[in-house]
């Protein structure tokens, strides 16, 4: 038998070892020492698996070994080879048998240590082969764009992998039924919907997402516009419009003037690759404490843990009417989702599957363009490294805004970044440096408004001495933004104290006053109008501890990022 393994062009052919036949028989190309100028072979088994010639390897293959002429004619060996005659006993030496072997006798080693080292190695080489096999064939169904051509002056090289991924609203292979379904009706803009750095830490252990409002406003390098050949300027536009007058190339060059991040590589994904992706992976899970809807996407989630199709899933991360956060609050489901997407890659065996690999990544790059540079070497860098990937790895942060709402003469509203906050972020990009804080793993509760934007009064109401302080240590651990000067609410003399805490609240702040309550279990809740917007803890005496929180929307750190397995389904 056989066996035939390819590898980078290269036919390997091995066949397992026959008893009276070894390596080197025949045309094998292995030729092993014969017993004298007569052809004979040396009798026995060969174990294991032999390579016996690679094809493509650029060597001519040899014929059989040529025979000398004899010059007598050779007798005819008879049918069955006669028996050894026994060796005599060798002499004894002086001084008794000595220990171990004989001093310049070879060693030979146990056949089965040649059966697993050839076994192990033709393993390796089938592993390498069918990795680069599989690869090589996704990267041929790539279409590919020249994101960089004929950039100048571009962002000095940081440490790490800088990979832009963009999002466009491309639905050319979608059924009408998918269409109507999923509200994909109309024309598409062929604009982009989603604008985002992914950069790879340099030992290849984490993954830092930084999300890019479209709306941002930017300061456009000079170019030739892609649709009226006409020369224009840099002037200021909102950052979505870089691809609509200059492609991938004119992105590239506005992000990297707003950022001095240098980019690496450049991936663009459309709704019909996005879909497909998550059905190939059966669905992703996402939690939401607070229904969603969106009249205009047809999104409509109640609370609690959805499994999401393709479709459900687009409409989650393109709705941007479900609140008054509406572009900022659909980056962070973007973010959200994208993390519950990691978990469920890592959790499901699929990078360590090549069939399920090859599936999934084979529907996603359908619609993916990339530029030119992006190939086999970098995809089985990033396969590698999500093999090791958790959602712990990953992390994600919005660039910090400074103006919502920054009017701009003939582009309307914009948002504008943060000068101070958004340079230490791209900073901390060009480092390698994480950008969420450390913080000890926890299980917490889901609540509807994020701790570290609840502001929080705290008074003593009983006779302990230094409860307040406490309570008020207690809640700012957990990420309140406590006064820091708790009070006293002792009740008139005759009443007695306070047994059951109290969490006092406006109206119109209930949803602060409901993540607040979560954090106090046990507690009473008082509304009181007017109180405004700082919220009100009467400690009682029944206070036991905090109770860890957090929200779909939380912001922690310096920049805001959030690790992975804090925004994905507990």
């Amino acid at each position: 038998m056989h066996v035939g393994l390819q590898l980078r062009g290269v036919l390997f052919i091995a066949r397992p070892g026959v008893r009276g036949s070894p390596p080197g028989s025949g045309a094998s190309g292995v030729t092993l020492p014969r017993t004298g100028d007569t052809g004979a072979r040396r009798p026995g088994r060969y174990p294991g698996p032999q390579i016996v010639w690679a094809y493509g390897s650029g060597v001519p293959r040899p014929g059989p070994r040529p025979r000398r002429c004899p010059a007598v004619p050779t007798p005819p060996r008879s049918p069955a080879t006669p028996p050894r005659r026994p060796r005599p006993p060798r002499p004894v030496p002086k001084g008794g048998p000595k220990a171990g072997p004989r001093a310049g006798r070879r060693v030979r080693r146990p056949r089965w240590a040649m059966r697993v080292a050839t076994a192990v190695s033709v393993g390796v080489l089938a592993a390498a082969g069918i990795g680069h096999s599989i690869v090589s064939g996704l990267e041929t169904g790539i279409s590919r764009v020249d994101a960089f051509k004929d950039m100048k002056n571009r962002p000095e090289a940081g440490n790490g992998m800088n990979v832009l991924l963009v999002g466009t609203d491309g639905r050319d292979k979608i059924t009408r039924e998918e269409r109507r379904k999923y509200r994909l009706g109309g024309a598409p803009c062929h604009c982009t919907d989603t604008v985002m750095i992914v950069h790879i830490s340099e030992d290849r252990d984490r993954a830092s997402v930084v999300s890019l409002p479209r709306d941002s406003y930017a300061e456009m390098p000079e170019h030739i516009d892609q649709n009226s050949r006409r020369h224009h300027r840099a002037h200021p536009v909102k950052l979505n419009a870089a691809y609509a007058e200059g492609g991938p190339n004119l992105t590239v060059r506005t992000v990297e003037n707003m950022t001095k991040v240098k980019i690496d590589h450049y991936l663009e994904v459309d709704f019909t690759s996005f879909m497909k992706t998550v059905d190939v992976l059966g669905g992703v899970e996402i939690c939401t404490t607070r229904p969603l809807k969106d009249s205009h996407t047809g999104l409509n989630l109640p609370v609690g843990t959805h499994e999401l199709n393709g479709g459900q899933a687009l409409q989650y991360v393109r709705s941007r009417y479900v609140d008054g956060a509406a572009d900022l609050g659909r980056m962070q489901r973007q973010q959200r989702f994208l993390a519950a997407l990691i978990a469920k890659a890592t959790s499901s065996g699929v990078l360590l599957n090549p069939v399920k690999f090859n599936d999934v990544t084979r529907t996603l790059l359908e619609s993916v363009r990339a530029d030119k540079g992006f190939g086999t070497t970098e995809m089985l860098t990033l396969g590698r490294a999500m093999r090791n990937f958790s959602p712990s790895s990953s992390e994600f942060t919005t660039v910090p805004i400074g103006k919502m709402g920054f009017k701009v003469p003939g582009i309307g509203s914009t948002l504008k970044w943060d000068p101070v906050k958004s340079g230490k972020l791209f900073q901390a990009l060009r480092d390698d440096k994480p950008l969420a804080p450390h913080r000890v793993k926890q299980k917490a509760a889901m609540v509807p408004v994020s701790p570290q934007q609840i502001r929080v009064q705290v008074d003593n109401g009983t006779a302990t001495p230094g409860l307040g302080k406490r309570v008020d240590a207690a809640l700012r651990t957990t990420g309140f933004r406590t006064t820091r000067a708790p009070g006293s609410a002792l009740p008139p003399p005759g009443t007695p104290p306070v047994t059951r805490s109290v969490v006092a609240y406006d109206p119109r702040w209930d949803r602060s006053a409901k993540s607040l309550a979560t954090a106090l279990p046990g507690c009473q809740m008082r509304m009181v109008k007017g109180q405004g917007a700082t919220l009100k803890v009467i400690a009682g005496s029944d206070f036991k501890g905090v109770r860890p929180v957090r929200a779909e929307d939380a912001y922690q750190g310096e920049y805001g990022a959030l690790t992975g397995d804090q925004v994905v389904c507990p």
